[in-house]
């Protein structure tokens, strides 16, 4: 079966019964992936720019500053019931990610609630891989570092992680035109990680637990709520309300971006007509991300990656010292093969187990460099590894050596297989943009024609 050509804009029909994967979803959900992935290609670039500045500083004679930039504690004496006497680096990881994680709230919401994936078939496949994702890293980096001692499977969670930001930026920086539907399966499956995420943060990496903070966490989280449900949007009565959710969501011992997350799910997604019932379109939930997206993207992630990924090397044996410890080794092959398999392996079982078939316009070798770029676990990576091991930690250094190694490891595999297929993307990339009739749909988006 051929790949499409800008002439021959429809792919060949997949098997009668057979739902195929990765096919277009519609042209309005399209346009607000490509939006999405615009910024966060932005904010990948800003991400990147803010890791090499800690990395240049820590290694620099200058390292003694940097270290204590990131280590001055920001404890107003009115937070300190509330355990809020934070470092900088605490901060940002604390704080600035509630934001990162609020985003994530709203786009899980969005994208099942009105988006394509409403649909169980459409979804499965991004879920499944996301789940295989997150299980082989998991097995990888327990059979590499188990017998390293000392709490080191404390971080079986580290390579579990995929940065979108940080892949998206890999994208741009080789130039391939991944068609339109392995772009919106790498967006939806590195959303449903940061859920998976954030979830084993709060069942995994809480060591005790206040009840009476996490219920008035709660009952704030439930006021917001019934605010945004109103369609309320007041600025000056929601963000206070946000951010006392935070603060008592940390004083409970519950890792305070949880509170991000919850915010999220609060917020609706459907519009309301103007005489009743909802309706798909424009609502507060795509309000809120056109708001706060471009600060998570551009300013609370480059900061966080700038405090978090500034780790002293030491030149190249101290890279060497920091992989001999099989904690950095484990996540190195976790992100690496872990990731690269488990998401490969769960699309291919959906594929074998179901009717689901790959569109006639991919091959596999497409899905294998989407899941190496799924190898790339950045932010939350940095997080999960400061919580297990203690930010600063000797530990926790040889943690950011191995995430930074297997991202970037990740990183150049998926370049290497992505630009072997640049030219096709190419065609399905013209293909998608023909629009003969000139209505402002592509014509690969519409039904086709029925003749005579």
């Amino acid at each position: 079966m051929t790949s499409p050509t800008p002439h021959d804009p429809t792919p060949p029909t997949p098997p009668r019964g057979s739902t195929p994967l990765f096919s277009r979803g519609s042209w309005l959900e399209t346009r607000r992936i490509t939006d999405v992935l615009r910024k966060e290609t932005i904010g990948g670039a800003l991400l990147l720019l803010g890791t090499v500045v800690a990395l240049v500083w820590a290694n620099s004679p200058w390292s003694s500053s940097y270290a204590g930039l990131r280590d001055t504690v920001i404890a107003p004496s009115l937070l300190h019931p509330l355990h809020l006497d934070l470092t900088l680096g605490q901060w940002a990881a604390d704080g600035l990610l509630a934001i990162f994680f609020f985003i994530a709230g709203l786009e899980l919401k969005r994208e099942f609630v009105a988006g394509d994936l409403r649909d169980p078939r459409r979804a499965l496949v991004p879920v499944a891989a996301a789940v295989g994702g997150m299980a082989v890293p998991a097995v990888v980096y327990v059979l590499v570092a188990r017998s390293a001692g000392d709490g080191a499977l404390n971080g079986w969670a580290i390579p579990t992680a995929t940065d979108i930001a940080f892949a998206v930026a890999v994208l741009a920086v080789i130039s391939t035109h991944l068609p339109t539907a392995l772009r919106t399966f790498l967006l939806t499956l590195a959303v449903v990680d940061d859920l998976l995420a954030i979830t084993i943060i709060a069942i995994f990496y809480t060591d005790t637990l206040a009840v009476l903070p996490l219920l008035g966490a709660l009952a704030v989280i439930a006021v917001f709520g019934l605010l945004v449900q109103k369609r309320i949007r007041s600025w000056w009565l929601l963000i206070p309300l946000a951010v006392v959710a935070w603060a008592l969501m940390h004083a409970s011992g519950i890792h305070a971006t949880v509170a991000g997350v919850l915010l999220g799910f609060t917020v609706p997604v459907l519009r309301s007509r103007a005489a009743g019932g909802p309706e798909a379109g424009p609502g507060m939930a795509e309000h809120f991300e056109h708001v706060w997206r471009p600060l998570s993207a551009g300013f609370a992630v480059p900061v966080f990656a700038f405090f978090s990924a500034g780790v002293t090397v030491g030149g190249l044996s101290g890279l060497v010292d920091s992989l001999q410890d099989r904690v950095a080794l484990g996540i190195v092959a976790g992100l690496v093969v872990g990731k690269a398999a488990g998401i490969l392996g769960a699309t291919a079982a959906v594929s074998r187990f179901t009717r689901a078939r790959l569109d006639p316009s991919l091959s596999w070798w497409d899905v294998l460099g989407a899941s190496l770029l799924g190898g790339i676990g950045f932010t939350v990576s940095l997080l999960i590894g400061e919580l297990a091991f203690g930010a600063g930690s000797v530990r926790d250094e040889h943690v950011k050596v191995g995430v930074l190694t297997g991202s970037l490891l990740a990183a150049a595999l998926a370049a290497v297989v992505l630009r072997a297929r640049n030219r096709v993307y190419r065609r399905l990339h013209e293909a998608e943009r023909v629009d003969e009739d000139a209505d402002g749909v592509p014509d690969v988006y519409q039904a086709p024609r029925l003749n005579g």
